[in-house]
């Protein structure tokens, strides 16, 4: 996927401003996900207050932010952007979850984490699409961001290949956290959510080491 620079990744019609990446009219007209909860950003009647699956068993962050489900046409961008090397597109998909994130926010975010590749695929990919993500964010918003904040210390197999609770195992004891984590307002960059696993296990790591509170960010969440 190549794009002229100027023109919307999606639509190709010339932008207003050239770093947005994607126009105001394609921007609006990207599918509205159902009524979710706040809380782990599955369907729900309620969108104001924690479904009755998060009150059972609440998840280990306190609140999701997501901009569509997976679905056309994020879905394509996204898998471009990681899969094509279209590093390009970084941007503009920052510039969509920021725009989601300013709509729906509620809490003071005081630093920024994204979910980390091992060092292997970091190397066959050559980027981390969730640290693109992230950095982007960070100096948007003026908060700290800790691009090695969370290590992954082993390789892992790929999640996607995996269910649910062979993807919980797959996890366990595979990140590290490297910054100050105690008291502080964690928001965890993802690009896409699935069962949430990873970004359930980097959660827990981090109240058990003191945060006060966390959220999840990302483009997309399988619903």
């Amino acid at each position: 996927m190549l794009t002229i620079p100027g023109l919307c990744w999606l639509c190709r019609m010339p932008l207003a401003c050239a770093h947005w990446g994607v126009c105001s009219c394609c921007a609006k007209a990207l599918p509205s996900p159902p009524p979710c909860c706040p809380c782990c950003g599955l369907p729900s009647a309620n969108t104001r207050v924690a479904c009755g699956r998060c009150l059972q068993k609440p998840p280990a962050w306190d609140s999701l932010v997501f901009v569509t489900d997976y679905c056309s046409p994020l879905k394509q961008l996204v898998q471009h952007f990681k899969f094509n090397a279209t590093v390009a597109l970084a941007p503009a998909l920052a510039r969509l979850l920021l725009l989601k994130v300013l709509a729906t926010r509620d809490q003071k975010a005081d630093c920024i984490v994204s979910v980390p590749l091992h060092s292997r695929r970091v190397w066959r990919r050559g980027f981390n699409q969730s640290d693109l993500l992230a950095r982007r964010l960070a100096h948007w918003l003026q908060c700290d961001y800790f691009p090695q904040g969370i290590k992954r210390t082993r390789a892992t197999q790929t999640q996607h290949q995996l269910n649910a609770r062979m993807r919980r195992n797959n996890l366990k004891g595979a990140f590290r956290v490297d910054f100050p984590v105690a008291g502080r307002h964690i928001i965890i960059v993802d690009d896409v959510v699935t069962t949430g696993s990873t970004v359930a296990e980097i959660a827990r790591m981090l109240k058990k080491q003191g945060a006060a509170t966390i959220q999840v960010w990302c483009l997309c969440r399988t619903l």
